[in-house]
């Protein structure tokens, strides 16, 4: 317990660790609310409790909004540091990752003007901008997913090759790298599935979702992160 207890602090005292954390909070609270307040309403106390969720997910998700305006500079370097991939083995992932990277960083801007203007600080309308950046949003996805896609049929193939020459550590390399990219095809998938919902009507299944769909899509992709990045946090140990 006292272990557990530790991790989960080291874990929040990390900006990305916390942002994970909220994050899953955030959908989860929202899975559980769509639930109950899909309960009928002669149950007023399961009704009530449901309601009081959606909207704590609601502040959370606005929460983590504003402390996105800070991540431009942080992305921006991300971006410089990775250039135009050219230490990628292939060609097909280092562009990919390009626009990826691209797509990623005009997101931020557009989602702050969008917040801004919710929040009256500049006189446009937000619909606009949020439309943006939920596009953004929604093809870096998708752009992740194909270059998740990508690579794991390029580790198939060094895999293949391996258990021709025999190496067992690289095999086992490989599989564990095999594993995660299929966790982020899954984890991107539900998080595609939540960005086409809040795409205009009429637009695929854009504004089908109830809010425990969302909730749901939301939490699996959220879990899946944090595994993430405990297997990596893990790898960096082991590698020390």
């Amino acid at each position: 317990m006292q272990q557990a207890v530790e991790s989960l602090v080291r874990l929040l005292e990390s900006y990305r660790g916390r942002d994970k954390v909220i994050r899953t909070v955030c959908y989860g609270s929202q899975l559980v609310g769509g639930v109950l307040s899909r309960k009928a309403e002669t149950d007023v106390s399961s009704h009530r409790l449901g309601g009081s969720l959606l909207l704590f997910s609601a502040q959370l998700s606005h929460c983590r909004t504003v402390l996105r305006l800070f991540d431009d500079l942080s992305m921006l370097a991300y971006s410089r540091s990775y250039g135009m991939g050219t230490r990628e083995e292939d060609s097909g992932v280092r562009w990919i990752s390009v626009l990826t990277n691209v797509a990623d960083q005009l997101y931020y801007p557009c989602e702050h003007i969008a917040w801004a203007a919710d929040a009256e600080l500049i006189k446009v309308k937000s619909d606009k901008w949020w439309l943006f950046s939920t596009m953004l949003w929604g093809t870096s996805l998708l752009l992740g997913i194909l270059r998740s896609l990508r690579v794991l049929l390029l580790l198939k193939n060094k895999l293949k090759r391996c258990e021709r020459d025999g190496g067992g550590n690289s095999r086992s390399q490989l599989r564990r790298q095999m594993r995660g990219e299929v966790l982020s095809v899954l984890g991107s998938t539900a998080d595609l599935s939540n960005a086409i919902h809040w795409m205009p009507p009429g637009f695929l299944w854009a504004g089908w979702f109830p809010n425990w769909l969302v909730g749901l899509m939301g939490t699996i992709s959220s879990v899946i992160g944090l595994i993430q990045m405990s297997a990596s946090d893990s790898d960096r140990t082991d590698s020390t």
